[in-house]
């Protein structure tokens, strides 16, 4: 177990700003943003995953937001309380170190700015008894027990090829790899040290299991697809955004300002800020269902809808696990939240790759489990249906860019692939494939190198449907 770890004040001090100029002011920010970075990941890694440090240095901490690096290498090692599970990383000379804290279910959240210690009791907490714990001696996908049947040796091939750092991208760095059909686990694999109950981030992989819980909210007439959002930072008088629907949100269609990329949100991501605060802020510069953007904050805002409707913080946070996460035994899953108890379903989810598996095989089988029908029926093909607006045809470097359902990419036949297939896809290579007239879902999970080409999962499916084929 990891004991208390610490450096000499002296190693961060090369970050410290003590001067104020609007420069040294941005490199002070920045240092707080990748403080709380590190102390994110080394407390999930630490308390959701087991990790150790040097695995946490080598894989979490490794080849992330290229502008994050230099940044990092002048940080102090973080102090890693285990008893009261919690991680400290400290930044600043003036300033409390960036804090992370752990709680059952919920994993980790960074405290904000400026908070100290004291502050982790503000945290929301939440105990449950729906996790069930005897899931074991049950056969896969209801449990873990796997069937006898040897993994054709056709696809164990393009199963190990996914480790070799080249077939599927020069340099990549894959963690977990698994093709199971509706019944039964056809093929699995880990890289060294890693097992089925070792989780990792989803990053945007997220955004799929918070449309599955939307999903949920839905069948039970909490909300709406067609109807406003009901985000309660909207509804002062003349407000247009009072006028986005939860369609739109889910579409990428929201017509909020996002800024540059709408793939960062720093300050939520790394920066300990409230999705009330951050993502409820932006103003239009289009108009609700006309443009197709790329945002983490239209995701936070159905997520922040279903906060809204639900309307009891206890009920809110016990909803996901009560109605979807531990009812399909997706039991080493965390999600995490803000230290508000917002959770940030846009990328902060631990999980493996079998509980990723678990919720491919529920839109495999149309939102059933067990004969219970949890997502309502045709939710499988709302969230595979192509969005009124979708992304350009073509990427930035020419290529054809996927097409966008609702919290799921399509990429179909102009790709040489099935064309129900649908894709849950998260950054530096998290991946669910499901392809419904192939009885398929395939998981990749990595730490393919940010701002990087990335491992290939178009030609790596491929592969994999040519390897069971015949």
């Amino acid at each position: 177990m990891h004991k208390y770890i610490q450096t000499a004040a002296a190693v961060f001090t090369a970050i410290v700003i003590t001067t104020p100029t609007l420069a040294q002011d941005t490199n002070a920010h920045k240092a707080a943003l990748v403080a709380g970075y590190k102390a994110a990941f080394t407390c999930s890694g630490t308390f959701n995953a087991g990790k150790t440090i040097e695995s946490i240095s080598n894989l979490e901490l490794n080849l992330i937001y290229p502008n994050y690096r230099e940044t990092l290498k002048g940080l102090p090692a973080a102090i890693i309380n285990e008893q009261e599970k919690w991680v400290s990383v400290k930044y600043s000379i003036t300033m409390p170190p960036r804090i992370s804290a752990w709680r059952e279910n919920l994993g980790c959240s960074q405290l904000p700015m400026g908070a100290s210690v004291d502050d982790i009791a503000m945290l929301p907490k939440l105990k449950l008894a729906s996790k069930n714990r005897t899931l074991k001696d049950k056969n896969w996908p209801i449990g873990d027990q796997l069937t006898k049947n040897k993994t054709p040796a056709r696809l164990q091939a393009v199963l190990d090829k996914a480790f070799d750092h080249q077939t599927y991208g020069e340099g990549t760095e894959t963690s977990a790899v698994l093709v199971t059909s509706a019944s039964n686990m056809i093929g699995e694999a880990y890289r060294d040290g890693y097992s089925p109950f070792v989780s990792q981030r989803t990053w945007s992989v997220a955004k799929s299991i918070a449309v599955s819980i939307i999903g949920v909210a839905v069948k039970e007439d909490l909300l709406d697809v067609k109807a406003p959002a009901p985000i309660p930072e909207w509804q002062s008088k003349g407000d247009p955004r009072a006028k986005i629907t939860l369609e739109n949100l889910l579409h990428m269609s929201s017509g909020l300002y996002s800024g540059k990329l709408g793939s960062r949100t720093d300050q939520l991501y790394a920066g300990g800020a409230r999705v009330t605060d951050r993502s409820t802020e932006a103003p239009l510069d289009a108009m609700p269902g006309k443009r197709w953007r790329y945002a983490n904050n239209d995701t936070l805002l159905s997520v922040r809808a279903l906060r809204a409707s639900i309307g009891d913080d206890r009920k809110y946070l016990a909803y996901p696990f009560e109605k979807l996460i531990h009812k399909i035994g997706m039991n080493t899953t965390f999600l995490e939240t803000d230290w508000e108890g917002n959770f940030i379903l846009s990328s902060q989810v631990w999980t493996t790759a079998r509980d990723l598996g678990r919720l491919g095989v529920l839109y495999l089988q149309d939102g059933s489990w067990q004969g219970e029908q949890i997502l309502p029926k045709g939710w499988a093909t709302y969230v595979s249906t192509p969005a009124p607006n979708q992304p350009p045809l073509q990427n930035s470097a020419g290529n054809p860019s996927w097409g966008y359902g609702a919290q799921f990419w399509l990429l179909g036949e102009r790709f040489d692939l099935p064309k129900d297939g649908y894709l849950a896809a998260g950054h530096r290579g998290q991946y669910i494939f499901v392809i419904p007239s192939k009885d398929l879902v395939i998981v990749r999970r990595g730490y393919d190198e940010s701002g990087a080409d990335g491992f290939n999962i178009t030609a790596f499916t491929r592969d994999v449907l040519k390897a069971l084929s015949n």
